[in-house]
């Protein structure tokens, strides 16, 4: 009662890197509100499933095993959360800000009342003093995540609904192991106490799901253009330079909506977070959005014509010029040194 619980997504039998950066989460904010961490997978074939939630602390997974619950379909997987939370009464929920937890979590705390913050890139636990009411709560979950565009950080709190709802997105939160032999509880409940019938009026017949060509949220070293690298003929550098380096390129949302490269590869508030070892920002002019998707990097090198341009103040190296200058520059020195 009054855990903290993390939906788990999974496909083909492998649980989704954004739910295991969350158990990462949701361990360190369990241990500060002393309670248990709990996860809850539903799908098909779920046996063994537990092995891969362990590790990051988890003290129980329920997992909801049904053949008809995969692939993910909106009523039935909203009915387990619904029905399962009025029963458990867990104090937090937390999950990946993907498109399926941006069409369950609104389900789910629009039937529960609870509320739900959306997008989050930071979780907290902290007190709450209400003036207006005269009342003070302790450990609520700080729900934190940019709004008006980028321009403030702002902090929200669920003083007197449960279960506080966040999505978060990928790769906000670090994924790592808390034991590798932590042991918790498995409890398989029974689909047809949770879900009805009814709820399957949608069923999946055939999906086809094509896999993205980039990997800019694995990839150890980005090189990122902004709109300041003038034209689509000239991202051309860019993955001249990747190759060279064994890099992804990346993009901020102004390359994006100028049509100079895919959104598959948009780094910042509205893409990707990343976390490389090496960050090369190449006519960015360095908005907030896509500060707050790249900040964490080892290592930020700018390349920008602008002295001034706001990315400076947090690249550990600026190079001022042109990219059309600097980028075929770097391309023929490291081929050189490289040899």
């Amino acid at each position: 009662m009054n855990n903290l619980i993390v939906y788990c997504e999974i496909e083909d039998g492998i649980i989704a890197d954004v739910s295991l950066e969350l158990l990462t989460k949701g361990r360190s904010l369990a241990n500060q509100l002393n309670c248990k961490l709990e996860a809850l997978v539903i799908g098909s074939n779920l046996d063994g499933v537990e092995k891969q939630v362990f590790p990051y602390g988890v003290d129980t997974v329920y997992t909801v095993d049904d053949p008809r619950l995969y692939p993910y379909t909106s009523l039935p997987h909203t009915s387990v959360l619904v029905n399962l939370f009025k029963e458990q009464k867990p104090q937090v929920c937390l999950m990946g800000a993907t498109s399926i937890g941006r069409d369950l979590g609104p389900r789910v705390s629009s039937s529960l009342h609870s509320g739900l913050t959306a997008d989050c890139t930071a979780l907290e636990i902290g007190p709450h003093e209400d003036k207006k009411n005269n009342k003070t709560y302790e450990n609520l979950l700080y729900q934190i995540r940019p709004a008006f565009g980028g321009n403030i950080v702002a902090t929200i709190v669920n003083p007197e609904c449960r279960p506080q709802m966040a999505t978060v997105r990928e790769g906000v939160m670090k994924k790592e192991i808390y034991d590798p032999a932590y042991k918790g509880e498995v409890v398989k409940l029974d689909p047809k106490k949770y879900v009805s019938d009814t709820d399957f009026v949608v069923e999946v017949i055939d999906r086809q799901m094509e896999k993205s060509k980039a990997n800019v949220k694995g990839a150890s070293i980005i090189v990122a253009g902004g709109y300041g690298m003038g034209s689509k003929e000239n991202f051309d550098m860019l993955f001249d330079l990747a190759a060279t380096l064994g890099a992804e390129v990346g993009a901020s949302r102004a390359a994006v909506d100028a049509g100079y490269i895919e959104h598959e590869r948009q780094i910042g508030q509205t893409g990707v977070t990343v976390r490389p070892k090496l960050y090369i920002a190449c006519g960015i002019s360095g908005q907030i959005q896509h500060i707050a998707g790249m900040q964490d990097s080892s290592i930020i090198i700018s390349i920008n014509s602008d002295p001034n341009a706001p990315i400076n103040t947090i690249a550990d190296y600026v190079i001022t010029g042109t990219v059309e200058e600097v980028i075929p520059k770097l391309i023929k020195y490291y081929k050189k040194n490289s040899k």
